[in-house]
């Protein structure tokens, strides 16, 4: 199908990278739904700025780690757009406070692996069923698995499974022509990365790509739109680090 006429679920689309890839995808041609989880305001001016820009898009409430609720956000895409070409599973949390393993509080570990990890498997056996032939999902991992940056071992170890995961996706689709790819950004100036972090933390972060510079949202969005798109199609089962250069 031409892009013109596709459809893309993003989760956790109304902020940050989210954002930039719903906008971005829009704009490719793609009519998008905006999956949230709260902050009904945000995603619901997305979509606005979207349709005034000439694209297609609504705000569908869920969270990932509900299976029901990701149920019910395929279903309000067929709905709405008719069918599902491309899901961006973008939705993650990451505790600000980066605990080490040994003081990490047991609720917290099951709320990154729930959304993390369970909320990335939703989506993919739902996308697995619903999906049109021809589609493309894009799942999102951290550049931090490669760098053993103190506190962030238990989010790290979720994005793991969601790189393993994908991968054997990408295989179990066979025959669908339906690609299945990694995203790996490195630091990048969004809210959920400068919570809890001083200006200096920051400053060094910015300072290990040789790039010398944190990612944008865009950076990100951009290289989703490319996996997704007719050029991109003879990618499948990859990890793309989109990191600058830091590893």
């Amino acid at each position: 199908m031409t892009t013109s006429h596709r459809v893309a679920i993003v989760t956790g689309g109304s902020r940050g990278i989210g954002a930039a890839i719903s906008e971005k995808l829009a704009a490719s041609g793609h009519a998008v739904v905006i999956n949230y989880a709260s902050r009904a305001d945000e995603a619901e001016k997305l979509a606005l700025k979207i349709a005034e820009a000439g694209g297609r898009a609504i705000a569908v409430k869920g969270d990932v780690a509900d299976s029901a609720a990701m149920t019910a956000l395929f279903d309000a895409a067929e709905k709405t757009f008719g069918a599902v070409d491309v899901l961006v599973a973008n939705a993650g949390v990451l505790d600000a406070r980066l605990p080490k393993i040994g003081e990490t509080a047991e609720a917290d570990f099951d709320r990154t692996f729930a959304v993390n990890v369970k909320g990335v498997f939703n989506l993919m056996q739902l996308a697995a069923k619903r999906l049109r032939d021809g589609g493309r999902i894009v799942t999102l991992s951290s550049s931090v698995l490669a760098m053993n940056l103190p506190g962030y071992g238990v989010y790290a170890a979720s994005k793991a499974a969601v790189e393993t995961l994908s991968r054997f996706l990408a295989h179990e689709l066979r025959g669908r022509q339906i690609t299945v790819n990694t995203v790996a950004p490195g630091p990048v100036a969004t809210e959920l990365f400068f919570a809890g972090k001083s200006e200096e933390r920051v400053a060094q972060l910015a300072k290990i790509p040789p790039l010398e510079r944190l990612g944008q949202p865009d950076d990100i969005a951009s290289v989703v739109d490319f996996l997704v798109s007719q050029a991109g199609g003879w990618i499948n089962g990859q990890l793309l680090r989109a990191n600058g250069g830091a590893i």
